[in-house]
């Protein structure tokens, strides 16, 4: 799976530039800024990634199911995680 990690603990701007990632997300190790907000290509990751994040209490899991994308939120930090194929499926 493809990881976009989102620099903010902000539940409300996150949200508002999720569309825009999500439209043109960085490339792997790029780092762009979308309303302030650092956003940056984080590579490929496994999916046992997923479930060990998913255990933990701090870490608040969201599934937009319809296009399989995963979002972990901990810290002062979102992570995007979708199927590789996702930007081509768009």
């Amino acid at each position: 799976m493809k990881c976009i990690s989102v620099y903010t603990k902000n539940f409300e701007l996150f949200s508002d530039i999720y569309p825009q990632i999500l439209a043109a997300p960085p490339e792997d190790n790029e780092e762009i800024v979308l309303e302030g907000i650092t956003v940056s290509g984080s590579g490929e990751v496994p999916d046992q990634y997923i479930e060990r994040m998913r255990v933990k209490p701090e870490v608040v899991v969201m599934k937009e199911k319809k296009r399989g994308i995963t979002i972990l939120q901990h810290g002062n930090v979102f992570e995007i995680c979708m199927p590789d194929d996702e930007t081509q499926a768009e």
